[in-house]
């Protein structure tokens, strides 16, 4: 299985860089009692969930509007969250090299599947995946279980290698993750210099929760992109870069063969 990623022209590069993005990120710190063996593989476990509570106390301060306590508070959570790129390559990699394993957990997964009301309109509800953070869905279960079997049907692959020299830089302020002119010219210029097939981002802080939603990629346009990415078996590296910019936290995947 893989996709075979040709240079992309800018017109889709300019596409694609509107259409990462994962919509409807909101923290939601719940404590799991019952972690089992395959939790346990892939992170998301009980320990993880008390660390989120601990930090959620010690963000509390009513001075929200001081520069400087901001300026502690993303120091203090690009700290914690500072080994995300070593934890999603291992992920990614467990992944690759056991898909048939992965499938089983994405189908416990399922469980964490759940309706909400929608609050832009009282009348509907809406899909989200609900475990550590709060992720907006499209189709939710049907494209868990599509991701479950692809991953099932497919031979192991080897474990992609980091790359710093295809990471994309990161920009300084919200303003610029929220700019795709400003992501593509990045893209644009480290294409010209390295050897980059395929640019994704994602906007999950937690890598268990980011490597499984992206492995489903659950998206409404390009299904399965994301998940062709990390699972083409002609990739052998990958560059990621990741930081809390104000409020927001970001990461850039980049792959190459």
């Amino acid at each position: 299985m893989g996709c075979q990623c040709a240079k992309k022209s800018e017109e889709e590069l300019e596409d694609e860089l509107k259409k990462d993005s994962i919509d409807g990120i909101n923290e939601e710190i719940k404590g799991d009692n019952n972690p089992n063996n395959k939790n346990d593989v892939y992170g998301i476990n009980e320990e993880g969930n008390n660390r989120e509570v601990d930090n959620e106390n010690k963000l509390k301060n009513p001075n929200e509007d001081d520069e400087e306590y901001l300026e502690r508070i993303n120091e203090e959570k690009n700290a914690k969250y500072g080994d995300y790129p070593d934890r999603m390559l291992e992920i990614i990699n467990r992944i690759r090299e056991d898909p048939a394993s992965y499938a089983e957990y994405i189908e416990d997964c399922i469980k964490n599947i759940m309706e909400e009301s929608d609050k832009n309109d009282e009348t509907k509800t809406k899909l989200i995946y609900k475990k550590k953070v709060k992720v907006a869905l499209t189709r939710g279960e049907p494209a868990f279980r599509e991701a479950a079997e692809a991953l099932r049907n497919m031979s192991p692959l080897p474990p992609l290698e980091f790359n710093g020299n295809i990471c994309v830089p990161l920009p300084e302020n919200e303003n610029e993750i929220k700019d795709p002119s400003f992501l593509k010219e990045q893209v644009k210029t480290l294409r010209e210099t390295t050897n980059i097939d395929l640019f994704f981002k994602d906007l999950v802080k937690v890598p268990e929760v980011s490597a499984l939603l992206m492995i489903v990629d659950d998206s409404i346009k390009n299904p399965g992109r994301k998940r062709q990415a990390i699972l083409n078996k002609d990739f052998k590296y990958v560059g990621i870069n990741s930081h809390f910019i104000g409020k927001t936290f970001v990461a850039y995947f980049a792959f190459s063969k």
